[in-house]
């Protein structure tokens, strides 16, 4: 009996290969074009496959997008994660400050764009999503630093908390964008700056 080709066995590795590419080439056309500019056929054109074989792993831009913030959201969970076996997690966030910063000045290939998140304040799809991998996020993060206020004796009230791990949330959005008006920023005046805010906010 022949098997029909919409039957036939996909190779996973190759697939998640074919997925990766088009993620690629959406991020430039989205950071040429914008997300409403972009078009599949530019899509597809700079990922070097047919439009036709672009819907066979994504439906849409809007798929594309959701995309995004999954590969964003375990990213950053893998992070959270790794910090949360350390010893002393606040005191590895503060050292690792030239990571925290570059990334967050350097586009990366899980990073959801501000074009992606203006896109979020128009379409509640996107924006729910979203929403929901950072409530996931932010409540991982604000375990860390209540452990680690907690080790060293310091408040660890509500308010403070949530003031503080939103703060450094907004720092890192900032950032992005304060580059778009200032791409020439010294990275290593960044980098102190970093290390000044962020041992204030978790450690005192």
């Amino acid at each position: 009996m022949t098997t029909s080709p919409a039957k036939r066995r996909v190779d996973p590795e190759k697939a998640a290969g074919r997925r990766n590419q088009v993620l690629e080439a959406a991020a430039v056309c989205f950071a040429r074009s914008g997300f409403h500019g972009a078009s599949m056929s530019e899509i597809s054109k700079q990922a070097g496959m047919s439009a036709g074989h672009i819907y066979n792993y994504f439906d849409g831009k809007n798929a594309i997008i959701l995309a995004f913030v999954e590969a964003h959201s375990e990213y950053v969970s893998d992070m959270l994660s790794n910090l949360g076996s350390l010893e002393d997690p606040l005191q590895a966030l503060i050292e690792d400050a030239e990571r925290h910063v570059n990334e967050a000045l350097d586009p990366q290939p899980w990073h959801v764009s501000i074009e992606m998140y203006a896109e979020a304040s128009r379409n509640p799809v996107i924006a729910e999503r979203l929403r929901a991998h950072e409530d996931t996020a932010r409540g991982k993060l604000r375990e860390l630093v209540k452990r680690g206020r907690e080790r060293r004796n310091l408040p660890v009230d509500d308010v403070l908390l949530d003031s503080r791990i939103d703060t450094m949330i907004a720092y890192f959005h900032g950032l992005t964008v304060r580059a778009l008006h200032r791409p020439d920023m010294n990275r290593a005046g960044l980098v102190e700056a970093f290390q000044v805010s962020m041992r204030a906010l978790l450690m005192t």
